[in-house]
C-alpha cells in the first residue's frame, strides 16, 4: 500500500458510523506510521470529552479517511480514501508511541501534545484518484 501522498496532507476527514448505521464526518489531525494512521483527541475546543467519533469506534470499528487537493485547474485534483479498522487507546502505555508520531507531524503538538485518548486505525484499502 502506498500512503506517501496521504500522509503529506495536513488534514482528513474521518468518517464514522454507530450501531445504528448513521454516518459521522468530522476533520482530524493525523499521522501515518507503515500502514497504521493515528489521531488524538487533544485540546482544540471541543463542546464535550465524550466525542460522539469515540462512542461510534466503539460500537463499530469500520472507518474511512479522506484527503484532497483541489484547484481551479482540474488536471492538479487528487484525493486518497483509506480504509480501515479502528480501535480506542486510552492507556498511556499505549498512546505514548502514536502520540509521538504526531509531535513529530505537528510542531502545534510538540508545544502541547495531545492528552486524549487515540485512534488507532489499521489501513485495510487505500483508494486514490487523481486528475
Amino acid at each position: 500500500m502506498n500512503l506517501d501522498r496521504f500522509a503529506k496532507a495536513r488534514v482528513a476527514r474521518l468518517a464514522t458510523a454507530g450501531a445504528d448505521g448513521r454516518p459521522h464526518l468530522v476533520p482530524v489531525t493525523f499521522a501515518v506510521h507503515g500502514e497504521v494512521v493515528v489521531i488524538a483527541v487533544d485540546h482544540k475546543p471541543k463542546t464535550t470529552t465524550n466525542l460522539r467519533r469515540l462512542r461510534n469506534i466503539r460500537e463499530n470499528d469500520q472507518v474511512s479517511l479522506l484527503v484532497d487537493h483541489y484547484e481551479e485547474e482540474w488536471r492538479r485534483l487528487w484525493w486518497v480514501r483509506v480504509d480501515g479498522t479502528a480501535r480506542v487507546l486510552a492507556e498511556e502505555v499505549e498512546r505514548a508511541e502514536p502520540v509521538a508520531w504526531l509531535c513529530a507531524k505537528y510542531e502545534q503538538y510538540r508545544e502541547r501534545p495531545p492528552t486524549g485518548p487515540v485512534i488507532r486505525i489499521d489501513v485495510v484499502t487505500v483508494v486514490n484518484w487523481h486528475g
